[in-house]
């Protein structure tokens, strides 16, 4: 079954949720199917909380590109965008520096159809669109080389992405192979689900998002780490989502009540 957008132009299917439609559908969202809502409806029976879970993902963007900004940091590289959803990247990015240059990627035609969204840039700076998966970093970079100078520093943002791609898919190396890319002074921002804090919930949500066709590959505080070897780590370091340079944004309410399980971090390249 496959749905459209109305000027008809993209192909969408709703055949099986998508982790983007499941993520707007958390947050709030009109643009996702039934099928996205019936998986997110299971996933709050096992934890009621994971709607508080995407708004803490998106906060920890907030404030990670506040710091980078804030930080001499021009260009941005954003895989796994998501549906728009303000104050998306640029806004942030641009609010802090005109001049920033965003390029978003996400492999979801949905976002595609929303993506007019993305590129309200302001005069100064820039925004782009690429539809692509992060399975293929090769056609990213080749994308984004049209918009960003690969000789000055680029922030990859992977937030509350690499969870939906398992070590078997090569999600380690999909991280090299961008970081390889990118110029010394060059940031990786990431956050990442987490079984550590959750064991049986984890365990019964990855089950049933197997069975709906959706990697879900949750990763220790160490496994996560793994993503940042060679890496210069930015105070404090890996941290649970909220504890992140907190003063850069305003709570989300409800992320007090018990631990939000998910690891987020910020390194540089040296």
């Amino acid at each position: 079954m496959t749905g459209q957008d109305p000027t008809g132009a993209v192909e969408i299917d709703t055949s099986k949720p998508h982790p983007a439609r499941m993520y707007d559908w958390y947050l709030g969202g009109k643009d996702n199917y039934p099928v996205d809502e019936e998986m997110g409806r299971q996933m709050l029976a096992l934890d009621p909380r994971v709607p508080v879970m995407a708004r803490v993902n998106r906060a920890f963007m907030h404030r990670a590109t506040r710091w980078l900004a804030g930080h001499g940091v021009r260009q941005f590289l954003d895989i796994g965008t998501g549906i728009p959803t303000e104050p998306n990247l640029h806004q942030v990015a641009q609010q802090v520096a005109p001049d920033a240059a965003v390029v978003y990627c996400d492999n979801d035609p949905i976002v595609l159809a929303h993506a007019a969204a993305l590129l309200r840039s302001t005069p100064e700076g820039v925004t782009e669109y690429l539809q692509a998966d992060v399975r293929d970093p090769a056609t990213i970079i080749e994308g984004a080389r049209k918009i960003l100078d690969f000789e000055r520093p680029v922030a990859l943002s992977l937030i509350a992405l690499l969870h939906f791609v398992s070590d078997e898919d090569g999600a380690h190396e999909l991280v090299d192979r961008l970081l390889a890319e990118v110029p010394s002074g060059s940031y990786l921002m990431m956050t990442h689900a987490t079984a550590d804090f959750t064991p049986e919930e984890s365990a019964a949500a990855t089950a049933k998002l197997k069975a709906a066709g959706v990697t879900l590959a949750l990763r220790s505080r160490d496994e996560f780490g793994r993503f940042f070897d060679g890496l210069e780590l930015v105070e404090p370091g890996v941290a649970v989502v909220p504890e992140w340079h907190p003063e850069l944004g305003e709570p989300v309410p409800g992320q007090d009540d018990g631990v939000i399980p998910g690891y987020g971090a910020v390194a540089r390249k040296p």
